[in-house]
């Protein structure tokens, strides 16, 4: 059976009742139909007092384009821990159309460890995605609506920093021209991932703290250098508006009823790659357990997780899961290719123990890059069928030997929960250490020595280059009072560097840096490593080609 046939399988439980399990109050549920529905944020205002249950991360090492299972890992550890008799909950990020249509086919899991209703999730859910759209192009309405009746804030025309945004990929949006003639500027569209209005929303912890961030949004620069904001062209109070209902928590579950909340989408590499402060709060106060996915590695989604999500949010971590692959780590160890949409080759999947030897240095710098946060760490090697069990013990064994507290082979994508019931009692077991979580970086330091000690430390490099228009930008940004803001590196996930061909533990490279972006309402800094696009373009045969509906049953299929 595919994911979407399974998915089709199941008879949810009602939300209402997944709303009870987790002690939520009837009226603070809005529900859109039987098997979704949004969190009212007076919930937390109730709960507000609760003790919090243990905040466990899950993230992986550097991924082959096919994924390794970061999102099964976490879907099947909250199942695991709810078989186990934990009270468990699950916090995720809602799948991007862009990738949907794209790369992936869907975001929701697969096999037995998948989040439903699956096609809802992937596709539209409750229209938090819209709304962020919706709300970044307002503004950018109002920006361009300003310069043309007279520019009162003498913004200049070539110091605009705000962009578009669409829900979708396409390259041919990466650079346009806006208006006709000689009055025209050149824009560009991001994905509404990479939206600063989507880091927004998902770091907002209630709609007093929205309105603020969406006010200190940086659209550009006066003719002087002085800084313009989004309140300043007096549209926040609608920005805020449109955003109302996405800043309730989604509350979904999966294949087992284990509640789950799926709340905003920023990308992991480009991104800063969390779900919602607002879902961690409310879950953490329902259960005993929340489990919570960072985007793609710990190079990436957990290093954003510890240094800007847990700055914000002030939640500390007891436990963090990397997840390894087999095949992923004889990938890294030069044991074959991995192209999406075509098999793998068998020096892969089969066995090959010396690029799986070579390879185990990748797992042991994301194992180094958890420990450094003070964070315990478990290392669930995700298995897949007919992975050699000799070489997964190996693994779990050298995990271990590498600073793991423990390590356990999972299979949930085939045996759901009781897959990953031994990862859920070694995860238990490791959240009951004693944290000694640390951020990286203090945020006095300079843009630059941030940026130097994250590739330096959590990637490997030898040192950093600036481009020029980067130097620029980060004196400016300084210049500007926005030195004390954390840095959200957009780099490749398929290496530990920037180039996505250097695999394992790659040394000696240096990080080049294009350019850094200022998003004061998020709060952090974007610094763009060479070659990463801010809009997705679509493969060569997109995944949206297999998605469609069945004429005889009205049903979606396609979706993976």
């Amino acid at each position: 059976m595919s994911d979407l046939e399974i998915a089709q399988s199941v008879n949810p439980i009602p939300i209402s009742d997944i709303g009870l399990q987790l002690g939520l109050h009837p009226e603070e549920l809005t529900l859109y139909g039987r098997d979704k529905a949004k969190v009212s944020l007076k919930t937390l205002d109730r709960l507000n007092d609760q003790p919090k249950g243990r905040y466990v991360l899950v993230t992986a090492i550097n991924p082959t384009p096919l994924g390794e299972g970061k999102t099964t890992t976490s879907i099947g550890l909250a199942m695991g821990l709810s078989r186990l008799g934990h009270r468990t909950a699950l916090t995720l990020r809602q799948p991007s159309l862009g990738p949907v249509f794209g790369m992936k086919g869907g975001g929701t899991g697969g096999g037995r460890a998948q989040v439903v209703p699956m096609e809802d999730i992937n596709l539209h859910l409750t229209g938090d995605a819209h709304a962020v759209a919706a709300s970044h192009n307002l503004l950018s309405a109002f920006l361009d609506n300003h310069m043309f009746h007279g520019n009162g804030l003498s913004i200049d025309s070539d110091q605009v920093l705000w962009p578009r945004s669409l829900s979708m990929n396409d390259r041919a949006l990466r650079e346009i021209v806006l208006g006709e003639g000689s009055g025209g500027r050149r824009s560009q569209f991001v994905i509404t991932e990479a939206s600063e209005v989507m880091a927004v929303l998902a770091l907002a912890k209630n709609p007093h703290d929205l309105r603020e961030r969406l006010g200190r949004i940086l659209v550009g620069l006066g003719k002087s250098g002085n800084p313009v904001t989004a309140e300043q062209l007096n549209c926040v109070g609608a920005m805020a508006v449109l955003l109302k209902d996405a800043l309730m928590p989604n509350l979904v579950q999966t294949l087992e009823g284990t509640p789950a909340f799926v709340h905003t989408g920023p990308f992991g590499n480009i991104a800063h790659g969390n779900c919602s402060i607002i879902s961690d709060a409310i879950a953490l106060r329902c259960a005993d357990f929340v489990i919570t996915e960072a985007g793609f590695g710990s190079d990436l989604g957990a290093e954003k997780f510890f240094n800007i999500k847990c700055r914000t949010s002030g939640l500390i971590p007891a436990v963090a899961v990397v997840v390894a692959t087999l095949r992923a780590l004889k990938l890294h160890g030069g044991g074959g290719v991995a192209k999406s949409g075509a098999p793998l080759p068998l020096s892969l999947t089969g066995p090959n123990q010396e690029a799986l030897s070579k390879g185990i240095a990748n797992l042991e710098q994301h194992i180094a890059n958890i420990r450094a946060h003070g964070v315990p760490v478990v290392v669930a090697v995700n298995a897949f069928k007919d992975d050699p069990l000799d070489e997964l013990d190996w693994v779990r064994e050298q995990s271990l030997k590498m600073g793991a507290v423990d390590a356990a082979v999972s299979t949930h994508w085939a045996d759901g929960g009781k897959g990953a019931e031994q990862l859920a009692v070694v995860v238990a077991k490791a959240s009951e250490k004693s944290s000694q979580f640390q951020h990286l970086y203090e945020l006095s330091w300079p843009i630059r020595r941030k940026i130097q000690t994250i590739a330096t430390q959590m990637y490997g490099a030898e040192t950093v280059r600036f481009e020029p228009a980067a130097e620029r930008q980060i004196d400016m940004a300084e210049a500007l009072g926005f030195g004390g803001l954390p840095v959200c590196m957009a780099k490749t996930p398929l290496s530990l560097s920037h180039d996505p061909m250097l695999k394992g533990r790659p040394t000696g490279f240096i990080v080049p840096i294009r350019e850094l972006r200022v998003l004061a309402g998020a709060g952090f800094v974007t610094a763009v490593c060479s070659g990463i696009q801010l809009m997705p373009g679509l493969p060569k045969k997109p995944a949206g080609e297999r998605i469609g509906l069945d004429p005889r049953t009205g049903k979606i299929v396609g979706l993976s």
